[in-house]
């Protein structure tokens, strides 16, 4: 009865607040305009997964073709909502973005694609692209890194123990093969995501094979993994600390190609090879790198397992 009782009143909060917004759109416009998911109290609309839509391929470099939107649909409509849950667990805890810090971000992307952030404007808007919509991305971004650093990474804690025994491990490595891995991870988090994930997978090698997108803004844009922000970069990995499948295709791929898609436990991996090298005492990591690398790695655990929770204890109805 009291999850009847709380269904209800969100319902009506939600008609309440696409009715006000349909008093002050045309009437072209509100009849265009409709709810593609409703996270809790929020609303995801059409427009919201079109213009991220047209971000995305944007940015990433994707050919904008019908077949590229159909398979990246369920993704970026997944993205929203986890964004929205990512926001709303930041106003939860009272964490502020700043309207300073999200400029800093989006100077940041003008930087990486080499223009001031007015030319940058200019182009997302010549491409039909709101500015709000990377704003948007950007500001949930912040949220939840806030998030994880306020209640997540006070419980990291790497020991002494733990440097010098993964110190100890890559020394046992010496003379062995060791690469340079940029990965797209795109996680499935549930059974009914295993179709659409692996669709999204088989459609981004196909792109990449052919060389209509390069890999590291695909990455930026698409991969869950701890390296995404850097365009994938895993850095240098040796056998064995990848998964079992990854490690065997690693072994046999030459450099500067691409691994088809990998299903391992958690999702699906798409493998770029940069470089192989032969472990040496001289390419040693230092403790300090190790501790970070460590630290970095069990912090990307906690984040995932505490979203995938928070997923849980969400209400997230899908509409069209």
């Amino acid at each position: 009865m009291m999850m009847t009782h709380i269904y209800s009143i969100r319902m009506i909060l939600l008609c309440a607040v696409m009715a006000f917004a349909a008093l002050f759109s045309t009437p072209s416009q509100a009849q265009q305009e409709t709810i593609a998911a409703i996270v809790n109290d929020r609303a995801v609309s059409s427009s919201d997964v079109n213009d991220r839509m047209k971000l995305v391929i944007t940015s990433s470099g994707l050919p904008k073709s019908q077949d590229i939107f159909e398979k990246l649909r369920p993704q970026i409509l997944t993205a929203l909502i986890e964004e929205q849950i990512k926001m709303q667990e930041a106003e939860k805890y009272d964490l502020e973005i700043t309207q300073q810090e999200i400029e800093s971000g989006f100077a940041t992307i003008a930087q990486q694609n080499k223009m001031q952030p007015e030319q940058f404007r200019d182009v997302l808007q010549q491409g039909g692209i709101p500015v709000s919509t990377l704003e948007d991305q950007i500001r949930s971004q912040i949220a939840w890194t806030k998030v994880v650093q306020s209640l997540l990474r006070s419980q990291v804690d790497i020991s002494e123990n733990d440097v010098a025994a993964t110190l100890e491990r890559l020394k046992s490595g010496i003379g062995k093969a060791e690469y340079r891995v940029f990965e797209i991870f795109l996680p499935v988090n549930s059974p009914k995501e295993e179709r659409d994930v692996a669709n999204l997978a088989r459609k981004l090698h196909t792109e990449l094979t052919q060389r209509k997108a390069p890999f590291q803004k695909v990455a930026s844009q698409f991969s869950q993994s701890a390296g995404a922000a850097k365009g994938g970069d895993l850095g240098w990995v040796q056998e064995g600390q990848l998964s079992e499948e990854i490690d065997k295709l690693l072994s046999e791929i030459p450099e500067g190609k691409l691994t088809d898609p990998v299903r391992s436990l958690s999702g699906y991996h798409i493998i770029f090879l940069a470089q192989k090298r032969e472990i040496s005492e001289e390419n040693m990591p230092s403790e300090d790198q190790i501790e970070n690398q460590l630290g970095m790695q069990r912090l990307d655990r906690l984040q995932r397992r505490y979203l995938m929770d928070l997923k849980a204890e969400s209400f997230v109805e899908l509409r069209s």
